[in-house]
């Protein structure tokens, strides 16, 4: 059975992946590194109703992460690295190569473009029945393809987690991001659905799974393998990229050098960086991505967690650093950014005392799907003393940030209006 042609909606990717978990129990799926005991309560949990290769190794670089993380730009994360908002005052529609956020499962792979290859097999391309009789497609071989420029963000599912404890008072599991964990560039690159009708498309192929080049990843002392996400065909062959430049320039190592996968508006890991790999399916896939990870689990969900997570939640941003201070008597410009998944931002209201009266920003930029929106304020504040900050977003699709996300016990999707503190002098 195809899966439905426009998976990208809560009900849709509910159907979607019950359809695939009932499928998997029929012998017609595969799960790669998941248990069946795993797959069983997420199939228990969407009857309830509820909304749910082998590779080339790469040289490890000296450092998790290949560019520099000047303090003023960055805040270190372990293998990832935050970008501070303050940085972008000033940078322009698109966020600078050197500015951009990193999030990486292990150590950035130092990878040659000469000696790269894309394979792409599985059931679901003609006469390749497996990973013996790949097709493969080469740096050049790519570039030769008719090319696309598409303007779009990066985010990672758990941009903002640190909100739910410090705002909302919840412990959750992760690294604590506020909301640097986003980046907008101008991709270029070659359609995916160009590469997978090139490489053979069969009609019977239903998903596809990119895997990422870098080192495996451990979790719990168990290696999961190398990172990989399967996606339903009709995402696949929509607006999906592999994307060879950023901003003009080559990839820079840590964003995905020499190809990366680009599946705008939806959350980052599908977005799998230095690709090695495609499998393309005539069966339904599942992967540690999709079952364990990147789902929302907690107390407003079934024990199976909700379905695999696909799209952006609205979130808004002001340039500005924590704790910032404002001469009082004077006139002020307080600039920001607000962005979601399910559409363009159709408006910005900001509130400049706590929350108590709220005015329209104005916006910046023409609103557009799968970016961000610029917007600024002008304020003169009168009365000395502390104050938060607040930007609430609208977008196309009729969303509004909330006062309160509901939690998930590994803080992915905060989607509540910030309090940004600030201090009047």
């Amino acid at each position: 059975m195809l899966p439905s042609r426009t998976p990208t909606g809560h009900h849709d990717e509910a159907d979607y992946d019950q359809r695939r978990l009932r499928q998997w129990l029929a012998g017609e799926a595969r799960a790669d590194g998941v248990t069946r005991r795993r797959l069983l309560s997420l199939l228990a949990a969407t009857a309830a109703g509820t909304a749910l290769g082998t590779a080339r190794p790469a040289h490890a670089a000296d450092t998790p992460i290949v560019k520099p993380l000047p303090p003023e730009w960055f805040i270190p994360r372990g293998t990832n690295a935050e970008t501070r908002w303050e940085a972008l005052r000033g940078t322009g529609h698109h966020t600078p190569n050197e500015l951009f956020f990193v999030r990486n499962h292990t150590t950035t792979p130092v990878l040659d473009a000469d000696e790269w290859r894309l394979r792409l097999w599985g059931s679901g391309l003609r006469g390749t029945p497996g990973e013996d009789r790949p097709v493969e497609f080469g740096y050049d071989d790519l570039r030769a393809l008719p090319a696309v420029t598409r303007t779009a963000f990066v985010e990672c599912a758990g941009n903002g987690r640190s909100f739910y404890t410090s705002q909302q008072g919840q412990t959750v599991t992760g690294t604590a991001w506020t909301l640097g964990a986003i980046g907008v560039a101008r991709w270029r690159g070659v359609r995916l659905g160009d590469v997978l009708r090139k490489a053979g498309l069969s009609r019977n192929a239903v998903d596809v799974q990119p895997r990422g080049l870098d080192a495996e990843f451990v979790s719990g002392g168990e290696s999961l393998g190398r990172v990989r996400r399967p996606l339903p065909l009709a995402k696949a062959l929509d607006d999906v990229l592999l994307a060879y430049e950023m901003n003009g320039e080559p990839l820079p190592y840590d964003h995905g050098y020499p190809v990366r996968v680009l599946v705008p508006s939806w959350i980052g890991i599908a977005s799998i960086k230095w690709v090695g790999d495609i499998e393309v399916s005539a069966q339904p896939l599942f992967s540690p991505w999709n079952t364990a990870f990147y789902r929302l689990f907690g107390s407003a969900y079934p024990e199976g967690g909700s379905a695999p997570l696909t799209r952006q939640t609205v979130k808004s941003a002001f340039e500005l650093a924590s704790g910032a201070t404002f001469a009082a008597g004077e006139r002020h410009v307080l600039h920001g950014r607000s962005w979601s998944g399910a559409g363009a931002v159709a408006r910005v209201d900001v509130s400049t005392d706590g929350g108590v009266n709220w005015r329209p920003a104005r916006l910046h930029d023409r609103p557009r799907a799968a970016t961000w929106t610029r917007w600024s304020l002008g304020w003169r504040p009168d009365v000395p003393g502390a104050t938060h900050l607040l930007a609430r977003a609208t977008d196309t699709a009729g969303r509004t940030q909330p006062d309160v996300a509901v939690p998930n016990t590994q803080g992915y999707l905060f989607d509540a209006v910030v309090r940004h503190p600030v201090s009047v002098v």
